[in-house]
């Protein structure tokens, strides 16, 4: 009985609900999916069980994760492959109904799935062998489960893609590209918890590490896609990258790819510099301006030349990308502008109230940093009904923001790296550190990845807005409610209260009541079924109230993957 209340956790029961409901609505085309997610959560609760049943023996060794946190693995494991079975029920409902375009887009989304699911399973068997080769031994009976489920799913894979193309080198292909993104994640994720210690759970740094494989491989095939030809690339290249793309999705891939690769250029240029120079200044203040101006130089490089040209090699822009979005902007000025105007004057207004208050005030900081989630609302919620294609660039276009004062912050680049540092200190929690502040990125992206998900085929009105939802109001009024008037604790050791969670759930449930009138007033056919809006409104509520991890980061992927079965 010792045993029971490690294994019998909130956060598990909630994704073993999470990952049931998905299952249950998987249709007998996707067997093979299915059952791959099965095993994969089972691989990832026995690992989890095992790490963090363990007293003498940890992966500190190898990992120094955030302090505090639980290890989050199973959540980290299962929610972006749950995302993807999700979207692959929405197409196939939209295949069964004779949709023009999306055979090919479930074919791009069939092996976007077992990617991720494949990132994240050999990551997991990682994790698995290198805690049992400094164990006792002592949870024996996990690791035979967790040997079993590594068989099985490597079973269920070599089958599935068998069967699919009837044998022969492309199922071998196949396979081998699997293993290729399974291989990267795990040095990924190695280098991502030795560069940023102490800054993330495993949990958080695996749903980062598939998310970013799965973004950079997404770009090597489109890039090799374009530069072949569509007709004369190999079928694995053609298959799943055939899909076509906006002009908005190739200019935020693009950017942010670009930007996430820039560091490790900036500091090579840097090494290759201080090479290279024969009498090096021990003048600090011109170092530091030396580095400056290399970094700002190499950030117009990219910004202005290499990202563009990627953009015009895989897209047919007429002209200079950046143009484009001029002219993609002025297309409709009195709306986009005045749109920007609005944002602008909202930014203003909360971020210098806010800031006034944090260096003056006693109120607490949490509640201090839901005014922000609020903002998302008032900010995002007009943009998406009146404005979605504009509202996608607008959420690349601050990414890329965040990304270049995150690398000013932390590499210390005059004359705004203290500034910034400075500034960002003031709303920052247990979960931030020096090293890396990731709560903005968090609510951002949160905000943001719901609605570039549904930027395809969508016949759930809801689902863009399951960010803003989950974290603008449902996350907000929890945490005001619970902290003003909760009384019932979760868990004895936990902050969460019933009366937040509650209040949670209500006032996200209200808001969908207010926002189903509004869009069936606008664009979308409504069919929505409200015994399937509360399971996905209670789960993300409960999920929040049960998890140690980054809800930011968790809480809209979950929330919108049930909104799209």
């Amino acid at each position: 009985m010792a045993s029971s209340p490690s294994f019998l956790t909130g956060e598990r029961a909630v994704v073993a609900l999470f990952i049931g409901q998905i299952v249950f609505s998987i249709s007998q085309s996707l067997l093979s999916e299915s059952l791959s997610l099965s095993l994969l959560s089972l691989l990832a609760l026995s690992v989890e069980i095992s790490v963090d049943a363990s007293s003498s023996v940890s992966l500190s060794h190898f990992f120094k994760t955030r302090p505090g946190a639980s290890s989050g693995i199973i959540l980290g494991a299962v929610t972006l492959p749950g995302l993807m079975v999700s979207k692959l029920i929405q197409i196939s409902r939209a295949v069964s109904l004779n949709q023009v375009g999306t055979e090919a887009e479930l074919e791009n989304l069939q092996l976007l799935y077992w990617v991720t699911s494949a990132s994240c399973f050999t990551v997991l068997a990682y994790l698995c062998f290198i805690f049992y080769r400094q164990s006792d031994s002592k949870n024996c009976a996990t690791f035979r489960v967790s040997l079993s489920c590594i068989a099985l799913y490597f079973g269920v894979c070599c089958v599935s893609f068998a069967v699919k193309s009837h044998g022969g080198w492309y199922a071998v292909a196949i396979l081998l590209w699997l293993f290729f993104h399974g291989f990267a994640a795990v040095k990924l994720i190695q280098n991502i918890l030795h560069t940023f210690p102490a800054c993330a759970s495993i949990g958080e740094a695996l749903l980062v590490t598939v998310g970013l494989v799965i973004y950079f491989s997404d770009m090597l095939a489109c890039t090799a896609a374009k530069s072949h030809g569509y007709f004369t690339a190999s079928k694995l290249v053609m298959v799943p990258y055939g899909v076509q793309r906006s002009e908005v999705s190739i200019i935020i891939q693009g950017l942010i790819t670009g930007l996430l690769i820039f560091p490790m250029l900036f500091k090579n240029v840097l090494q290759i510099l201080e090479r290279v120079s024969s009498a090096p200044s021990r003048d600090r203040g011109d170092d530091q301006m030396r580095r400056s101006l290399v970094f700002y130089v190499s950030l117009v490089f990219v910004l202005v030349i290499a990202v563009p040209s990627w953009m015009q090699l895989v897209q047919d822009f007429h002209v200079h990308p950046f143009l484009w979005v001029l002219d993609f902007v002025l297309s409709e000025p009195l709306k986009r502008l005045s749109l920007c105007i609005y944002w602008l004057v909202v930014i203003y207004v909360s971020v210098i109230r806010f800031y006034n208050i944090s260096k003056s005030s006693k109120i607490e900081r949490i509640l201090l940093r839901k005014y922000y989630h609020l903002m998302a609302v008032l900010m995002f919620v007009p943009a998406l009904i009146l404005q979605p294609k504009f509202l996608d660039l607008a959420f690349g276009a601050a990414l890329a923001v965040f990304l270049i004062l995150e690398t000013i912050r932390i590499w210390r680049i005059w004359p705004l790296g203290h500034l910034v540092h400075q500034f960002m200190n003031a709303f920052t929690d247990h979960r931030d550190t020096d090293l890396l502040i990731v709560s903005h990125f968090s609510l951002l992206l949160g905000c943001a990845l719901p609605i570039w998900l549904s930027s395809g085929f969508n016949d759930r009105p809801l689902a863009p807005f399951a960010g803003i939802l989950s974290l603008g109001i449902g996350d907000t009024m929890a945490s005001v409610v619970g902290y003003k008037y909760g009384v019932l604790r979760w868990s004895k050791t936990g902050k969460k209260t019933i009366e937040g969670t509650a209040a949670g759930i209500t006032s996200v449930l209200a808001a969908c009541s207010i926002l189903l009138p509004l869009l069936a007033t606008s664009r979308y056919i409504l069919d929505q079924n409200w015994f399937s809006l509360l399971f996905a409104v209670t789960i993300s509520g409960l999920l929040e109230a049960y998890t140690a991890q980054l809800d930011n980061a968790f809480i809209p992927l979950v929330f919108y993957s049930l909104l799209c079965l």
